[in-house]
């Protein structure tokens, strides 16, 4: 994983965020610091960062509420959230990953430990986007193959006018030769893209999907917490 990502710390005190700027900096993030939700909504339209530590309790804006705004806009949604609270209450967490948010820490915290959390969003991040990428080319592939099909049907429906044609001007061995020979190569290529569309299918079948994978990360972790 490249580690120079851009990462935001949301705290209101100041001894957190010069703590985080210094230790991420030194690993080679690039950090970027906000004293509250609002100054953290407006950092994040500049800085567009690949991950959020944010605090939960802060004057403004609190860390749910800056939540429910960075989660409700397309924008920024898919932008991961690691809540750093003082409450350890199930309910609060429980409220914090049904906000949006990919991870939730309790305060005291071991530097190490968030180290490793904020390293597997990030990765678990790459992977949604590689699998969204993924999904978005079959996606593609599919409607390509419907459209070439479309086209084939097309070329084949202008064979059969072609051979009309031919037969009413009168016997031409060598055309009605040439037409045949499409017809034939025509056929063959669809076979090989109704072929390539049933493998597609196949794969489809047996691959995790994003919205199903996400699901089970979001259990996992909750799973963990609670």
């Amino acid at each position: 994983m490249n580690v120079s990502k851009r990462i935001l710390i949301v705290d209101d005190e100041e001894m957190n965020l010069d703590f985080f700027d210094l230790m991420l900096s030194k690993l080679g993030f690039v950090v970027e610091k906000a004293g509250d939700g609002v100054e953290a909504m407006e950092k994040v339209k500049r800085f567009l960062p690949d991950l959020v530590l944010l605090d939960n309790v802060m004057p403004r804006m609190s860390g749910w509420e800056f939540t429910k705004i960075l989660k409700g806009d397309p924008r920024y949604k898919d932008i991961p959230i690691i809540m750093l609270s003082a409450l350890d209450d199930v309910k609060d967490k429980i409220e914090g990953f049904e906000l949006g948010v990919e991870d939730y820490i309790t305060k005291p915290f071991n530097f190490s430990e968030v180290l490793a959390r904020i390293r597997v969003v990030l990765r678990n991040r790459e992977l949604f986007a590689q699998i969204a990428v993924r999904e978005s080319r079959l996606s593609l592939a599919e409607e390509l193959n419907v459209d070439i099909k479309r086209t084939l049907l097309g070329f084949v429906k202008s064979i059969d006018a072609l051979d009309r044609t031919i037969e009413i001007s009168g016997k031409n061995h060598e055309a009605l030769e040439k037409t045949q020979y499409m017809r034939k190569q025509i056929a063959e290529l669809d076979a090989k893209i109704e072929k390539t569309f049933v493998e597609w299918e196949d794969l489809k079948k047996d691959e995790i999907g994003l919205p199903v994978l996400e699901t089970n990360f979001r259990e996992h972790i909750n799973q963990e917490q609670g």
